[in-house]
């Protein structure tokens, strides 16, 4: 099997693993509240990943001996790495919460398309930081704004609450993707997840202990959805997507992850028996629509690749 062909099935499996996390989080729901549930796995994605980085750091450190970074140097990478991930955990905390409150009130297969307007949110948010829109973005918001109306919007022009906790989820994931964009390329990505999932898990500790009443009975009955959105969702999708992304185009490995959303429509359908109306599935069509003509690349991008080559 070729390396790009590996790097695919390796992000389809982490875009499939994603995409039926949201029925995890879902059934979760059923036995503990959502700082209880966040909170758990998110620690348990943390512990997860500590391996993943001594296995990353053997490559890591013969890289660090090539370039011989100086004591100065790596002191200021520690800080920033450290910097990085308090500040990822805690925009991690507030969009998982919002997400994982959403999920009581709403289905697993809305939730999916709903968070993956962050692909349509980012290239907008980015505008505050002096990043360029591509014009073909504002077509995506308009096909994004009308697909949310028909799969959300059933009762005129009001929006349920699960829904718009999850609207406000993906605002707070595309906050989260633009501060990952900073810190990523100055730091190990491993590493810093693994900071930004304790950071996000002991936040979670609190209001779990004042706005919940956690009982290790309701936790124990719900070990499946804890463990598979710990585990998989968080430890072993995330490295998938590492290695991944290193046989594989950006543009390519967006549209695959974009899957996602398909993915948790599908797996809320067969495994909760959630089932979307005509006009759901008109939304859901629409707001696909625009998250896959948001990552195309435009002609612009496609003469610099060509000319790269």
């Amino acid at each position: 099997m070729g390396k790009k062909l590996q790097g695919t099935m390796m992000l389809l499996l982490t875009a499939l693993i994603w995409g039926s996390s949201f029925v995890a989080q879902r059934a979760g729901m059923e036995y503990i509240g959502p700082f209880t549930f966040n909170g758990i796995r998110s620690l348990i994605g943390g512990l997860v990943l500590i391996p993943v980085i001594f296995l990353f750091s053997k490559n890591k450190t013969a890289q660090e001996k090539k370039e011989e970074l100086t004591e100065d140097e790596k002191k200021a990478g520690k800080k920033t790495l450290l910097l990085g991930g308090i500040l990822c955990g805690i925009v991690l905390f507030a969009a998982s919460s919002l997400q994982q409150i959403g999920m009581v009130y709403t289905t697993a297969g809305k939730a999916g398309f709903i968070t993956a307007l962050y692909i349509v949110l980012v290239p907008i948010l980015g505008v505050f930081i002096r990043k360029k829109v591509k014009p073909i973005v504002w077509l995506c918001v308009i096909l994004a704004v009308a697909g949310l109306y028909l799969l959300c919007m059933t009762d005129g022009l009001s929006l349920g609450q699960g829904d718009l906790l999850v609207l406000l989820c993906a605002f707070a994931f595309s906050i989260h993707i633009l501060v990952i964009d900073y810190f990523a390329p100055r730091t190990d990505g491993v590493a810093l997840s693994c900071i930004q999932f304790f950071v996000c898990g002991i936040l979670s500790l609190f209001p779990m202990f004042l706005a919940e009443t956690p009982v290790w009975s309701a936790i124990l009955d719900c070990w499946i959805p804890i463990l598979y959105a710990g585990v998989l969702s968080c430890g072993v999708a995330y490295t998938l997507q590492i290695l991944a992304q290193k046989h594989t185009d950006p543009t390519v490995a967006s549209l695959l992850l974009s899957l996602e959303s398909v993915f948790a429509a599908i797996a809320g359908a067969i495994i909760l028996h959630e089932q979307l109306a005509p006009r759901e599935l008109a939304g859901c069509v629409l707001m696909f629509a625009a998250i896959i003509i948001a990552q195309l690349p435009s002609k612009t991008e496609r003469e610099a690749a060509e000319d790269s080559k």
